[in-house]
Protein backbone atom coordinates (compact mmCIF):
# COMPACT_ATOMS: atom_id res chain seq x y z
CA UNK A 1 0.00 0.00 0.00
CA UNK A 2 1.02 3.59 -0.54
CA UNK A 3 0.18 7.00 0.59
CA UNK A 4 -0.10 9.92 -1.56
CA UNK A 5 2.73 12.66 -0.47
CA UNK A 6 -0.12 15.14 0.89
CA UNK A 7 -0.08 18.79 2.20
CA UNK A 8 -0.02 19.39 6.18
CA UNK A 9 -2.73 18.74 4.97
CA UNK A 10 1.07 18.30 4.07
CA UNK A 11 0.84 16.11 0.75
CA UNK A 12 2.24 12.69 0.13
CA UNK A 13 -0.56 10.52 -1.13
CA UNK A 14 -0.41 6.53 -0.54
CA UNK A 15 -1.34 4.37 -3.60
CA UNK A 16 -2.60 1.20 -3.24
CA UNK A 17 -0.57 -1.48 -4.94
CA UNK A 18 -3.06 -3.05 -6.82
CA UNK A 19 -3.09 0.25 -9.22
CA UNK A 20 0.48 -0.56 -9.85
CA UNK A 21 0.51 -2.40 -13.20
CA UNK A 22 4.06 -3.59 -13.52
CA UNK A 23 3.98 -4.26 -17.13
CA UNK A 24 6.47 -1.81 -19.35
CA UNK A 25 5.25 -0.41 -22.55
CA UNK A 26 7.09 1.44 -25.14
CA UNK A 27 6.05 5.22 -25.37
CA UNK A 28 6.06 8.28 -27.92
CA UNK A 29 7.29 10.76 -25.82
CA UNK A 30 6.67 14.36 -26.93
CA UNK A 31 8.73 16.35 -24.43
CA UNK A 32 10.68 19.59 -25.57
CA UNK A 33 13.26 21.60 -23.21
CA UNK A 34 12.93 25.29 -23.75
CA UNK A 35 15.50 27.13 -26.11
CA UNK A 36 17.43 29.69 -24.70
CA UNK A 37 15.93 32.76 -26.77
CA UNK A 38 12.68 31.67 -25.35
CA UNK A 39 13.21 32.66 -21.85
CA UNK A 40 13.09 35.53 -19.79
CA UNK A 41 16.09 36.88 -17.79
CA UNK A 42 16.60 34.08 -14.90
CA UNK A 43 17.64 35.19 -11.28
CA UNK A 44 21.02 34.36 -10.27
CA UNK A 45 20.75 30.99 -8.74
CA UNK A 46 22.16 31.91 -5.14
CA UNK A 47 19.79 34.52 -4.56
CA UNK A 48 16.38 33.20 -6.38
CA UNK A 49 13.36 33.30 -4.54
CA UNK A 50 11.76 30.85 -6.60
CA UNK A 51 12.95 27.60 -8.00
CA UNK A 52 12.60 24.25 -7.86
CA UNK A 53 11.99 22.92 -4.21
CA UNK A 54 10.49 26.35 -3.45
CA UNK A 55 7.55 25.56 -0.77
CA UNK A 56 4.51 26.03 -2.05
CA UNK A 57 0.62 26.41 -0.33
CA UNK A 58 -2.87 26.44 -1.68
CA UNK A 59 -5.44 27.02 0.45
CA UNK A 60 -3.84 25.68 3.60
CA UNK A 61 -1.94 22.78 2.23
CA UNK A 62 2.13 22.65 1.77
CA UNK A 63 3.80 20.98 -1.12
CA UNK A 64 7.14 21.65 -3.14
CA UNK A 65 8.11 22.37 -6.68
CA UNK A 66 9.86 20.68 -9.23
CA UNK A 67 10.96 22.20 -12.65
CA UNK A 68 10.34 25.61 -14.03
CA UNK A 69 8.84 25.11 -17.38
CA UNK A 70 7.95 28.47 -20.03
CA UNK A 71 5.63 28.50 -23.26
CA UNK A 72 5.56 30.21 -26.82
CA UNK A 73 4.24 33.60 -24.77
CA UNK A 74 6.75 33.56 -22.34
CA UNK A 75 5.17 32.65 -19.56
CA UNK A 76 6.67 31.02 -16.35
CA UNK A 77 5.43 28.16 -13.93
CA UNK A 78 6.80 26.25 -11.76
CA UNK A 79 5.32 22.20 -11.32
CA UNK A 80 4.01 20.68 -8.37
CA UNK A 81 1.93 17.49 -8.27
CA UNK A 82 -1.51 17.15 -8.86
CA UNK A 83 -2.72 15.68 -5.67
CA UNK A 84 -1.48 19.06 -3.34
CA UNK A 85 -4.56 20.77 -5.09
CA UNK A 86 -6.67 17.75 -4.50
CA UNK A 87 -10.04 17.98 -2.23
CA UNK A 88 -10.00 13.97 -1.30
CA UNK A 89 -8.08 12.13 1.27
CA UNK A 90 -4.38 10.92 0.92
CA UNK A 91 -6.05 7.58 0.20
CA UNK A 92 -7.61 8.62 -3.08
CA UNK A 93 -5.63 7.04 -5.79
CA UNK A 94 -7.41 7.38 -8.79
CA UNK A 95 -6.42 11.09 -10.39
CA UNK A 96 -9.51 10.42 -13.05
CA UNK A 97 -11.99 10.41 -10.14
CA UNK A 98 -10.68 12.59 -7.55
CA UNK A 99 -11.74 15.79 -6.60
CA UNK A 100 -9.23 18.79 -7.16
CA UNK A 101 -9.54 22.52 -7.16
CA UNK A 102 -10.62 24.50 -9.99
CA UNK A 103 -8.29 25.90 -12.38
CA UNK A 104 -7.23 29.84 -11.40
CA UNK A 105 -6.78 28.69 -7.66
CA UNK A 106 -4.36 31.40 -6.01
CA UNK A 107 -0.84 29.54 -4.96
CA UNK A 108 1.89 30.95 -2.66
CA UNK A 109 5.88 30.30 -3.09
CA UNK A 110 7.38 30.38 0.45
CA UNK A 111 10.54 29.91 2.10
CA UNK A 112 11.07 28.83 5.83
CA UNK A 113 7.21 27.39 6.49
CA UNK A 114 7.09 24.64 9.12
CA UNK A 115 4.41 23.24 11.52
CA UNK A 116 4.25 26.32 13.10
CA UNK A 117 4.17 28.71 10.23
CA UNK A 118 3.58 29.09 6.79
CA UNK A 119 7.03 31.07 6.36
CA UNK A 120 7.58 33.94 4.31
CA UNK A 121 5.76 34.32 1.08
CA UNK A 122 8.69 35.62 -1.82
CA UNK A 123 5.72 35.10 -4.47
CA UNK A 124 2.65 33.93 -6.21
CA UNK A 125 1.13 32.46 -9.26
CA UNK A 126 -2.28 30.88 -10.06
CA UNK A 127 -3.32 27.23 -10.88
CA UNK A 128 -3.00 27.09 -14.51
CA UNK A 129 -3.27 22.62 -15.33
CA UNK A 130 -3.94 19.95 -13.55
CA UNK A 131 -3.95 16.86 -14.73
CA UNK A 132 -6.43 14.92 -12.49
CA UNK A 133 -8.79 17.84 -14.10
CA UNK A 134 -7.74 17.07 -17.47
CA UNK A 135 -7.84 13.39 -17.32
CA UNK A 136 -11.28 13.94 -16.10
CA UNK A 137 -12.45 16.57 -18.77
CA UNK A 138 -10.75 13.91 -21.38
CA UNK A 139 -12.37 10.77 -20.37
CA UNK A 140 -9.22 8.88 -19.58
CA UNK A 141 -9.62 5.49 -18.44
CA UNK A 142 -6.08 3.75 -18.61
CA UNK A 143 -4.92 2.56 -14.84
CA UNK A 144 -1.76 3.29 -15.15
CA UNK A 145 -2.74 6.73 -16.33
CA UNK A 146 -5.04 7.51 -14.25
CA UNK A 147 -2.55 6.57 -11.00
CA UNK A 148 0.68 7.58 -11.86
CA UNK A 149 -0.04 10.95 -13.97
CA UNK A 150 0.28 13.54 -10.85
CA UNK A 151 1.50 16.78 -11.79
CA UNK A 152 0.03 20.07 -12.03
CA UNK A 153 1.22 23.73 -12.99
CA UNK A 154 1.34 27.15 -11.15
CA UNK A 155 1.67 29.85 -13.53
CA UNK A 156 4.02 33.18 -11.97
CA UNK A 157 2.67 36.11 -11.30
CA UNK A 158 4.22 38.48 -14.10
CA UNK A 159 5.36 40.62 -11.25
CA UNK A 160 7.35 37.80 -9.57
CA UNK A 161 8.71 35.99 -12.87
CA UNK A 162 12.02 38.43 -12.49
CA UNK A 163 12.41 36.02 -8.96
CA UNK A 164 12.89 32.68 -10.65
CA UNK A 165 15.51 30.24 -11.19
CA UNK A 166 15.00 26.81 -13.12
CA UNK A 167 18.54 24.99 -11.38
CA UNK A 168 17.60 22.42 -8.72
CA UNK A 169 19.52 23.01 -5.54
CA UNK A 170 22.35 21.79 -4.39
CA UNK A 171 22.53 19.75 -7.05
CA UNK A 172 22.30 21.51 -10.60
CA UNK A 173 20.33 20.63 -13.58
CA UNK A 174 18.20 19.89 -14.53
CA UNK A 175 19.98 19.07 -18.19
CA UNK A 176 17.26 17.57 -20.29
CA UNK A 177 14.63 15.16 -20.00
CA UNK A 178 15.35 11.42 -19.53
CA UNK A 179 12.88 9.77 -22.03
CA UNK A 180 14.17 6.21 -21.01
CA UNK A 181 13.09 5.37 -17.72
CA UNK A 182 15.50 3.84 -15.34
CA UNK A 183 16.69 0.17 -14.20
CA UNK A 184 16.93 -1.02 -10.73
CA UNK A 185 20.06 -0.03 -9.05
CA UNK A 186 20.33 3.63 -11.30
CA UNK A 187 21.46 6.92 -9.05
CA UNK A 188 18.49 9.06 -8.61
CA UNK A 189 18.94 12.79 -6.76
CA UNK A 190 16.13 14.62 -5.03
CA UNK A 191 15.61 18.33 -3.31
CA UNK A 192 12.35 17.49 -0.68
CA UNK A 193 11.62 20.78 1.07
CA UNK A 194 8.81 19.38 3.74
CA UNK A 195 7.45 22.24 6.09
CA UNK A 196 7.65 19.00 8.90
CA UNK A 197 11.55 19.98 8.54
CA UNK A 198 11.04 23.26 10.15
CA UNK A 199 12.75 24.63 7.53
CA UNK A 200 16.06 23.25 7.93
CA UNK A 201 17.89 23.17 4.44
CA UNK A 202 20.49 20.46 5.43
CA UNK A 203 17.87 17.82 5.52
CA UNK A 204 16.34 18.43 2.24
CA UNK A 205 18.99 17.43 -0.53
CA UNK A 206 18.43 13.39 -1.40
CA UNK A 207 19.87 11.05 -2.92
CA UNK A 208 19.25 7.28 -3.73
CA UNK A 209 18.23 4.56 -6.26
CA UNK A 210 15.87 3.48 -8.51
CA UNK A 211 14.17 0.26 -7.63
CA UNK A 212 13.19 0.48 -11.47
CA UNK A 213 9.85 1.43 -14.04
CA UNK A 214 6.71 0.08 -13.64
CA UNK A 215 3.19 1.06 -14.58
CA UNK A 216 3.48 0.79 -18.00
CA UNK A 217 6.75 3.74 -17.44
CA UNK A 218 4.86 5.68 -15.81
CA UNK A 219 6.22 4.69 -12.33
CA UNK A 220 9.99 5.04 -10.62
CA UNK A 221 10.04 3.61 -6.93
CA UNK A 222 12.71 5.00 -5.96
CA UNK A 223 14.64 4.54 -2.45
CA UNK A 224 16.43 8.00 -0.92
CA UNK A 225 18.59 8.02 2.29
CA UNK A 226 15.57 9.48 4.33
CA UNK A 227 12.01 8.96 2.23
CA UNK A 228 9.89 11.76 1.32
CA UNK A 229 7.40 12.64 3.98
CA UNK A 230 3.88 15.10 3.46
CA UNK A 231 5.17 18.46 2.11
CA UNK A 232 7.76 17.10 -0.39
CA UNK A 233 5.01 15.86 -3.09
CA UNK A 234 5.96 17.23 -6.10
CA UNK A 235 9.54 17.28 -5.87
CA UNK A 236 11.75 16.80 -8.52
CA UNK A 237 13.76 13.92 -8.89
CA UNK A 238 16.39 13.92 -11.35
CA UNK A 239 18.58 10.83 -13.16
CA UNK A 240 22.94 10.18 -12.52
CA UNK A 241 22.90 12.17 -15.55
CA UNK A 242 21.27 15.33 -14.29
CA UNK A 243 17.96 15.12 -16.37
CA UNK A 244 14.76 15.44 -15.46
CA UNK A 245 13.42 12.39 -14.47
CA UNK A 246 9.83 12.59 -12.24
CA UNK A 247 8.30 14.34 -9.95
CA UNK A 248 7.53 12.74 -6.12
CA UNK A 249 4.20 11.47 -5.77
CA UNK A 250 3.50 8.56 -3.45
CA UNK A 251 4.97 6.91 -0.25
CA UNK A 252 4.80 3.40 -0.07
CA UNK A 253 3.77 0.82 2.90
CA UNK A 254 4.00 -2.47 0.90
CA UNK A 255 5.36 -3.99 -1.14
CA UNK A 256 8.75 -1.79 -1.07
CA UNK A 257 7.95 0.09 2.83
CA UNK A 258 9.37 3.31 2.88
CA UNK A 259 9.78 3.79 -1.19
CA UNK A 260 8.35 6.44 -2.99
CA UNK A 261 6.76 6.60 -5.89
CA UNK A 262 8.37 9.12 -8.77
CA UNK A 263 5.82 9.79 -11.66
CA UNK A 264 7.56 9.56 -14.86
CA UNK A 265 7.93 13.69 -16.10
CA UNK A 266 8.58 12.65 -19.66
CA UNK A 267 4.69 11.37 -19.63
CA UNK A 268 3.05 13.59 -17.86
CA UNK A 269 4.55 16.53 -20.03
CA UNK A 270 3.85 14.76 -22.76
CA UNK A 271 -0.19 14.66 -21.65
CA UNK A 272 0.50 18.11 -20.52
CA UNK A 273 1.63 19.64 -23.86
CA UNK A 274 -1.83 17.51 -25.34
CA UNK A 275 -4.31 18.64 -22.66
CA UNK A 276 -2.95 21.68 -21.28
CA UNK A 277 -4.08 24.44 -24.17
CA UNK A 278 -0.80 25.85 -22.97
CA UNK A 279 1.04 26.39 -26.75
CA UNK A 280 4.93 25.84 -26.44
CA UNK A 281 4.92 23.99 -23.35
CA UNK A 282 8.36 22.85 -22.25
CA UNK A 283 11.02 22.46 -19.61
CA UNK A 284 13.44 24.94 -18.47
CA UNK A 285 17.06 23.44 -17.85
CA UNK A 286 19.11 24.77 -15.41
CA UNK A 287 21.34 27.52 -15.70
CA UNK A 288 24.00 25.85 -13.26
CA UNK A 289 25.83 22.41 -14.41
CA UNK A 290 24.94 18.90 -12.87
CA UNK A 291 27.13 18.38 -9.66
CA UNK A 292 25.13 16.56 -7.34
CA UNK A 293 26.63 17.09 -3.76
CA UNK A 294 25.45 13.88 -2.32
CA UNK A 295 27.15 10.43 -3.83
Amino acid sequence: MSLTARPLRSRLRVLGVAAASLALTGASIAAGTAPASAEPTWAPADSAAIHPGVQMYAEGGQCTGNFVFADDAANVYVGFAAHCVGTGAATDTDGCQAGSLPLGTRVDFAEGGSLLSGGTTVGAGTLAYSSWLSMADAGTTDANTCSFNDFALVKVDAADVAKVNPSVPFHGGPTGINTEGTAAGDAVYSYGNSSLRFGLEVLSPKAGYSVGTNGGGWNHPVYTLTPGVPGDSGSAFLDGEGRALGTLSTLALAPLAGSNGVSDLSRELAFAQAESGIPGLRLVEGTEAFSPVLP
